[in-house]
């Protein structure tokens, strides 16, 4: 399949860490944590984290750890649907399509619940034709975006000709939650919101770019290290202090399956988990790939969830215009998360 645009979008909130960490300092909430808690909170948001801003889309952040199990899924079902319309009619203003030419849209989240899912809402909203396929994905965490793409893949392999539009999109500030456990807190420091959308076809488009070769790795086993859960009616984010490692190793094992085909991979687009996870990823890699795009991602917008991984392509995309391929690099996207789980394919210049 091919991509044919792609558009990344987030809220107007705009905060640097230091203002997260100031209103997290002055919250009713915060004051019931331990004193190694604010420590910990103050480190991470006036220290070196690797980001330096993130968006949200949910307005009052300062009241944001009072809000109950209802009004935090009330906010994604506000701020999740117009989200992903932004996204979405951004791709295809790119594509010069209009919604009525899309033949299915394809979702993925995992911060909120709506039943009909979120593509029912944002195909209501853009204007998507009743006889449109809607499909949503959801329980994927982090690295929703690749297994959906591989949906895609199916979807376009029986029907070539028709316009597939993807959009991610998350609002990890509906699922914030607040307690003394480090990976909460680590979590509170690292998570953002944004949403991505692109359009596919089965024949070449504009960006050249053809997207196969999927892969993917799961580790039941380490479920626990990062997951949602539910306490109270509320989604809490479990992150032990091993994830950028088993991440890492995840990562190394999908790579080592595809960099020995003919085409050797030429430059790696991962998703920005955080800081220590692209280090640990490099390292993994023996630090051939210097996952820049990735790492200018997570500066300017934190950790989006599975949208994370299309904000780096489109980050490459900005900066390497598309061109013939005549020897050009083989793009790899790996994403990864709850699961434990992780993901792969490959983009080729055609």
């Amino acid at each position: 399949m091919f991509l044919h645009a792609l558009a990344n979008v987030v809220p107007d909130q705009r905060l640097t860490q230091r203002e997260s960490w100031e209103i997290l300092r002055r919250s009713p909430a915060a004051r019931h944590l331990r004193a190694s808690s604010h420590k910990l909170l103050e480190k991470i948001l006036t220290g070196d984290s690797g980001i330096e801003t993130r968006h949200f889309a949910v307005g009052d952040l300062d009241r944001i750890f009072d809000l109950d199990a209802e009004s935090l899924n009330q906010a994604f079902e506000r701020e999740a649907p117009a989200l992903g319309e932004r996204a979405l009619r951004a791709a295809l203003a790119e594509a010069r399509l209009a919604p009525g030419d899309l033949d299915a849209l394809v979702m993925c989240t995992c911060t909120g619940y709506l039943c009909p899912g979120l593509s029912s809402f944002v195909a209501e909203r853009a204007g998507v034709r009743p006889d449109a396929f809607l499909q949503d994905i959801v329980g994927q965490g982090c690295g929703a975006a690749i297994p959906s793409l591989r949906s895609i893949s199916h979807l376009l392999a029986a029907r070539p000709g028709a316009r597939v539009a993807f959009v991610a999109v998350e609002i990890c500030s509906a699922a914030f939650y607040l307690d003394d456990d480090p990976g909460v807190l680590v979590s509170l420091c690292l998570f953002a919101d944004g949403a991505s959308a692109s359009i596919w076809n089965g024949h070449p488009g504009p960006t050249k770019l053809r997207c196969d070769n999927f892969d993917t790795l799961h580790i039941p086993a380490d479920r626990e290290y990062i997951r949602f859960e539910n306490r109270g009616g509320k989604l809490r984010n479990k992150l032990d202090k091993t994830v950028p490692e088993r991440a890492a190793a995840a990562v190394r094992a999908l790579f080592d399956r595809q960099n020995g085909t003919e085409e050797k991979i030429g430059h790696v687009l991962a998703h920005a988990g955080g800081k220590k996870v692209l280090e640990a990823v490099g390292t993994a890699l023996d630090d051939r790939f210097a996952l820049a795009e990735s790492a200018a991602v997570l500066r300017r917008c934190g950790n989006m969830s599975s949208p994370s991984v299309l904000f780096a392509l489109g980050e490459h995309l900005k900066n390497n215009p598309p061109v013939k391929k005549n020897g050009a690099e083989d793009l790899w996207l790996t994403s990864f998360g709850a699961g434990f789980s992780a993901h792969a394919c490959r983009l080729t210049r055609e």
